[in-house]
């Protein structure tokens, strides 16, 4: 009996919500499974992620079968050791954040090139990331005024959406992907992951409209509209699945695999 003819595509994963279970922060068994099948049969896979490097704790399961990465929401873009884009804050701008923050008493993540330096007077980093997002590494930040002389990829302060356009009118080099209700990742014009996903594409040589795309927040727009293919979780919010050609179930309900199923890659 001869075997369907599986379809190849490059496949750009969203970690948190999407990759990994909110419930248990882990990688399903059955994305696992999927992942490994889809490599097998000639895909490609990469992370998209809003994460620095940093703090990619949680992908040991698949890490072996990932063939580059985008992180900081496409500021920083890598394939091995191969530097494929670094897209920087103008400094202007990131004292503009960093000294309302202070100002205000507001958390925020400054994450340089290297480091990361936390400012958390409110305990809000703590309770999302460590407690809620299991993310681990943050207890390794370095002082704010080292990370400060390195090249700053992300900023992400902890403040409520409607306050998001009021700082953003003042640092007009830079855009916003909110993920959470309680904070935003803001990186400068021309960072996103719809960008890394052309960056990539360039570097590796495919066409960017070969591509899947699966994301569940905010800041997985730029790549769902990007991409050939943009598949929204079933957690994902409302405003990503309007933007989707695709809904799939739920990442506790094996919705990369049923995707993967459904595009004929595994």
């Amino acid at each position: 009996m001869k075997q369907e003819e599986t379809q190849q595509y490059a496949l750009f994963f969203d970690i948190d919500g999407t990759l990994v279970s909110f419930k248990s922060h882990e990688i399903p068994a059955s994305t696992i499974f999927a992942l490994t099948q889809a490599k097998a049969n000639g895909s490609r896979v990469y992370i998209a992620t809003g994460r620095p490097p940093v703090i990619l704790t949680n992908l040991g399961a698949i890490e072996h079968l990932i063939d580059g990465y985008i992180t900081t929401n496409g500021a920083l873009c890598y394939v091995g050791d191969q530097l494929v884009c670094c897209q920087p804050i103008p400094m202007q701008d990131v004292m503009t954040c960093v000294n309302d923050a202070q100002e205000k008493g507001y958390s925020l993540i400054v994450v340089g090139r290297k480091e990361v330096a936390v400012l958390d007077p409110k305990g809000d980093v703590d309770r999302i990331f460590r407690q809620m997002l299991a993310v681990k590494n943050l207890d390794k930040a370095s002082p704010l005024d080292e990370v400060l002389q390195q090249d700053i990829l992300q900023l992400t302060p902890f403040f409520p959406a409607d306050y998001e356009p009021q700082l953003l009118a003042r640092m007009s080099q830079c855009v916003s992907g909110r993920w959470h209700p309680e904070f935003t990742d803001i990186t400068a014009n021309g960072a996103d992951k719809g960008k890394g996903i052309q960056a990539i594409a360039r570097h590796e040589g495919f066409d960017p409209s070969h591509t899947i795309a699966f994301g569940d927040g905010g800041n997985d727009t730029s790549m769902i509209l990007q991409a050939g293919i943009g598949v929204a979780m079933g957690n994902a919010i409302d405003a990503l699945k309007q933007q989707a050609d695709y809904i799939t179930s739920s990442v506790d309900e094996d919705g990369i695999l049923n995707a993967l199923r459904h595009f004929g890659v595994v």
